[in-house]
């Protein structure tokens, strides 16, 4: 970690692009903010504020930015994809898959607004966390978040008092739970709105599921980009049937979904579930009937090779679906993976080939968190949705960097290196240029007699307080 003698010349190249969303003097902050993010390993406010050197600045000036200055998440979000959509690579195409997920921002301790305990996946136990869910775009070339918002926790009182004004009746007997036992009172309100919410749309005034939060996202672009009408895929988690037919029947959206092994379709025996009848269809394979077919599929330049049943099957919930089962190995020794899609003419390459892009969003999850997605210390729940909001603004400009040719030849002539373009290539040579500013200073400092100790001051500052 270095320093940062000046803004690195990434910040100031896509600066102009959030001028009309801050102030002058909120700009400052969110360069300073945003160059703290890509360049400090302490990604807080506090680590920020130590590591931006090039201006002497209280903390309290960076902590407003996220707290006090009227920042309209809304216009963040429109210049930070106007900065992708102006690079040709980077643009969205008509061959390009939206993807929802959502990932817990994990936190020690429950003093944070609208934290929850929520079970973790990952390490099978409860944890503190918020939860963020995102909407995703990914091509063969690129691949970034096109919007997100951070899940609430159910407020019981609020949801009691619509609840209550909706005039809907409740039983007495789980009235009286209310007193005798809060818990059980809180499942039977979150039951209640689970199956009242779409008779009374009020409801979801006091509550928004992730379902929701997910169906909002999906209409908000849709409304925005009617002309676009891009597949969306999801995981089992979104695999609802009532989520499913409101991607098809309010937005025009196809789907691929995800199915469990446990998950059954109908056959003429009767139902069954999609493990058995995997192993079933595997038997009939390994015995000399082409069940699974050789499919090949194109994703991020690379061929991929899976083995593939494809066939239109009645799925409980769902009614008619295409479904794909999918081995990765010839002898079909791994696990299947089980797909759904409402399109019905659709094929195994096509289907595969559309889930295989809602596995961005998770490396966006994970490395989000490496560019400080969890790593905020702030308390207040609109602070925190903006540092999550400043973090998709790194992110970005780090996959808008790939692709630039002004920017990739502007650092040619200062280092007189050649750029691969990863994201990785990036950071580095903006860790190089941070030291050749560091190096400069020191030159100009000692050519004006300076003592080394005065300059290098704010700097070993930096460095051990980090």
């Amino acid at each position: 970690m270095i320093p940062l003698s000046e803004y690195p010349e990434l910040v100031e190249h896509y600066a102009p692009y959030f001028a009309d969303v801050f102030s002058a003097e909120a700009l400052i902050e969110f360069k300073r903010y945003i160059s703290g993010l890509i360049m400090s390993e302490n990604k807080t406010v506090a680590g920020i504020n130590r590591l931006c050197v090039m201006e002497s600045r209280n903390q309290s000036s960076l902590n407003r930015l996220l707290t006090e200055s009227p920042l309209s998440l809304k216009e963040l979000n429109a210049s930070r994809l106007a900065v992708l959509e102006d690079i040709p690579e980077t643009q969205r195409k008509p061959e390009g898959v939206l993807s929802l997920d959502d990932t817990l921002l994990q936190h020690y301790g429950q003093h944070f607004e609208e934290i929850a305990k929520l079970y973790d996946h990952v390490s099978g136990t409860y944890v503190w966390a918020h939860d963020l869910v995102t909407l995703h775009y990914s091509d063969n070339q690129t691949d970034y978040p096109l919007a997100f918002e951070l899940w609430k926790p159910l407020d019981v009182v609020q949801l009691e008092a619509c609840v209550r004004a909706a005039g809907i009746k409740m039983q007495p007997a789980k009235e009286a739970l209310k007193e005798t036992d809060p818990v059980k009172w809180r499942v039977y309100l979150q039951s209640l709105w689970q199956r009242r919410h779409k008779q009374y749309p009020q409801l979801e005034q006091a509550y928004e599921s992730k379902l929701l939060i997910g169906q909002r996202l999906l209409r908000d672009w849709v409304s925005e980009h009617p002309q676009l009408k891009l597949p969306v895929t999801f995981d089992s988690w979104f695999t609802q049937p009532a989520f499913c037919r409101y991607v098809v029947e309010e937005l025009g959206l196809s789907y691929v979904g995800t199915l469990n092994a446990s998950d059954k379709i109908k056959l003429k025996t009767g139902e069954q579930e999609l493990g058995k009848f995997a192993e079933h269809l595997k038997q009939e394979h390994l015995q000399g009937r082409a069940v699974f077919r050789r499919t090949k599929i194109q994703y991020k330049g690379e061929t991929e090779i899976y083995y593939s049943y494809c066939n239109t099957h009645r799925v409980p919930g769902f009614g008619k679906q295409r479904l794909v089962i999918n081995y990765r190995e010839a002898d079909l020794s791994d696990t299947p993976v089980f797909y759904v899609s409402n399109r019905l003419t659709w094929q195994a390459p096509g289907i595969t080939r559309i889930r295989r892009h809602r596995w961005p969003v998770e490396v966006y999850h994970e490395e989000g968190k490496a560019e400080g997605l969890d790593q905020y210390q702030l308390r207040e729940f609109d602070a925190i949705q903006r540092h999550v909001a400043l973090v998709a603004v790194v992110y970005s400009l780090l996959r808008a960097a790939q692709y630039d040719s002004r920017l990739h030849r502007q650092f040619q002539r200062q280092f007189k290196i050649t750029l691969d373009g990863h994201p990785a290539a990036i950071r580095r040579v903006v860790s190089a240029q941070s030291l050749w500013n560091l190096a400069l200073l020191i030159h100009v400092g000692l050519s004006q007699q300076q003592p080394l100790h005065s300059i290098l001051a704010p700097y070993i500052h930096a460095l051990a307080h980090a």
